[in-house]
């Protein structure tokens, strides 16, 4: 749960339990002090905490993406591949990342960034894992590195369990505000890489995000 969520839902409980309280209790100067200041607490941490939750939410929404060359593919398709960005291209910071996947295809489908610093950063949406449909797979990916800077973009195929991995990574580098990065060595064995481009930035791109 974020932050902003706690907050609103304590502002919630708060301007409840004075709502029961002022309708129980006598209306002695001390106890209209406390319903007062239950309420006041619980609305001013429902304001805060309301529109920065739907701040947050609605930027994630808004989000605005480029999109780069795309790779002509042969059909029928026989194996999971990137096919936008092409190899070598230069990209800009957030760059919406296409694949396609060959017809009974069950893997969910990851792309992981690996930049200079040789650790592995894996890429979501909302729904966290690439969005599949009609053979065709799509990710938005977001860089932090500098002007020219080179990056491994990687496809991985993953289980059930290595999925659950990646997700609640992500999950906990947002709640913590860190994005460190993962070693090969954590990525899961059933993690299993099935494509690979190089690409640069075209522009500087830390502390964008």
């Amino acid at each position: 749960m974020s932050l902003e969520l706690a907050l609103l839902l304590t502002g919630i409980l708060l301007v409840f339990l004075a709502i029961i309280w002022g309708l129980k209790l006598n209306s002695s100067p001390t106890a209209t002090f406390l319903v007062v200041t239950l309420g006041v607490i619980g609305v001013g941490l429902l304001s805060y905490g309301g529109f920065t939750y739907g701040l947050l939410n609605q930027m994630g929404h808004m989000e605005q993406v480029e999109r780069a060359s795309k790779l002509q593919v042969d059909y029928p398709i026989e194996r999971v591949q990137v096919v936008s960005p092409i190899e070598g291209e230069k990209v800009s910071c957030r760059v919406l990342t296409m694949g396609v996947y060959p017809e009974g295809h069950d893997k969910d489908i990851w792309v992981l960034l690996l930049p200079s610093d040789d650790r592995y950063y894996p890429q979501s949406d909302h729904t966290n894992t690439s969005f599949k449909r009609n053979g065709e797979w799509q990710v938005i990916t977001r860089f932090g590195g500098s002007q020219d800077e080179n990056y491994d973009l990687i496809v991985f195929e993953a289980d059930a369990a290595a999925s659950t991995f990646f997700s609640e990574t992500i999950d906990e580098w947002k709640t913590q505000l860190s994005f460190p990065g993962l070693t090969l060595d954590e990525i899961p064995e059933t993690a299993v890489e099935v494509d690979r481009i190089t690409i640069s930035l075209r522009e500087n791109c830390r502390g964008v995000f």
